[in-house]
């Protein structure tokens, strides 16, 4: 500010040594400058140096000219205002208090994972946690984090529809293993639920004909049992093995079976990768002797597939786990690790030693 100050006089001094010819020829030009500035910039942006100059300078020009300036009275007084609540800060004690941070996450979180709940019902579902708040309080929360009221979060994203669509699915399909000793073909059949990724080993024969598929279908039900009733889908595909009589059982049960299009694989996805899950991890890594030894092989992976393996679109929990939330991370400076062998030693499991 006094390098400021300085320089100004200085400029001023150098000013009364000239002529008023001289002064007024520059003024001239000045004000040119000034108006074709205007025009290119009405609104241009001052610092807090140009505001100070300005603010001095003006009460010494007559009135007719303070009016035709950059700034108004009005800006003047606003500056003015703006300085004073700079310089006179007290601190604000009166309005709600704030929101808890935890709180405030737990409400983004239940309306994130249900966009149906409005502000009241998340109220009361924090009053049946013991967590007593309000719903303007509630809105307030979900409008700092931008997100929208109930009507417009209850639109239904592609993801969300594909899995609400997979909890009710089915999915079953042949692989066949070549025998070492036989040399026969052996055909597998299974059934694997596509929401939870649980695969069911139904039966294994040479012969997979019509019957003993409709048979297959009728185990099928009875290791479902009660869960039967939650399915609705079962995807197939055109295999001569799926007579009308395998379509009839499971629709007696309320299944109704879908048939992909033809030499269309990849409709029948899940299926499909549990067919390479099973080759790449135990048949094709061990001679299989006869239909018995297949049975047996299958009936132990399909265990520790389904109460052990970690599966990606269960965020690395197996199927059979309801709980697919993150595990807390164990110390391993106290903690010991046992492991399992599966199949021989062909797979491992680890779990913590008790």
């Amino acid at each position: 500010m006094l390098y400021l100050i300085f320089v100004r006089l200085a400029g001023w001094m150098v000013l009364l040594a000239r002529s008023s010819a001289s002064k007024d020829a520059e003024l001239l030009v000045l004000r040119q400058e000034v108006a074709v500035l205007r025009r290119q910039n009405p609104k241009p942006r001052l610092d807090w140096a140009d505001r100070m100059v300005i603010a001095a300078l003006a009460r010494l020009l007559p009135r007719p000219l303070r009016m035709s300036r950059l700034v108004t009275p009005e800006t003047l007084l606003r500056w003015h205002r703006r300085l004073v609540r700079w310089r006179w800060t007290y601190p604000h004690r009166g309005g709600r208090p704030p929101v808890d941070a935890r709180l405030a996450v737990l409400i983004e979180q239940m309306a994130r994972e249900n966009p149906g709940w409005g502000y009241k019902r998340i109220q009361g579902e924090l009053l049946g946690l013991g967590i007593r708040v309000g719903a303007s309080t509630v809105r307030r929360v979900l409008k700092r984090l931008r997100i929208p009221p109930a009507p417009q979060r209850t639109r239904s994203t592609w993801r969300q529809f594909l899995r609400t669509q997979a909890s009710t699915m089915l999915a079953c399909d042949f692989f066949h293993v070549d025998c070492a000793v036989t040399l026969r073909r052996v055909y597998v059949f299974f059934v694997i639920e596509v929401s939870t990724r649980h695969v069911h080993i139904l039966g294994v024969t040479t012969r997979p004909d019509g019957v003993w598929t409709v048979q297959q279908a009728r185990n099928l039900l009875m290791d479902l049992g009660e869960r039967a009733a939650r399915f609705r889908f079962l995807v197939r595909d055109r295999a001569a093995q799926f007579t009308r009589a395998f379509d009839a059982v499971l629709a007696g049960a309320g299944i109704e079976v879908v048939k992909i299009p033809p030499r269309s694989p990849r409709t029948n996805a899940y299926a499909e990768r549990w067919v390479r899950t099973v080759r790449a991890e135990v048949t094709d890594r061990m001679l299989i002797a006869g239909s018995r030894h297949l049975r047996a092989v299958l009936d132990e992976y399909a265990a520790h597939y389904n109460s052990h393996r970690p599966h990606r679109a269960r965020n690395l929990r197996p199927p059979d786990c309801d709980d697919i939330t993150t595990v807390a991370v164990t110390d391993l400076t106290t903690a010991k690790t046992r492991r399992r062998k599966v199949l021989g030693g062909l797979i491992h499991e680890y779990e913590r030693a008790a």
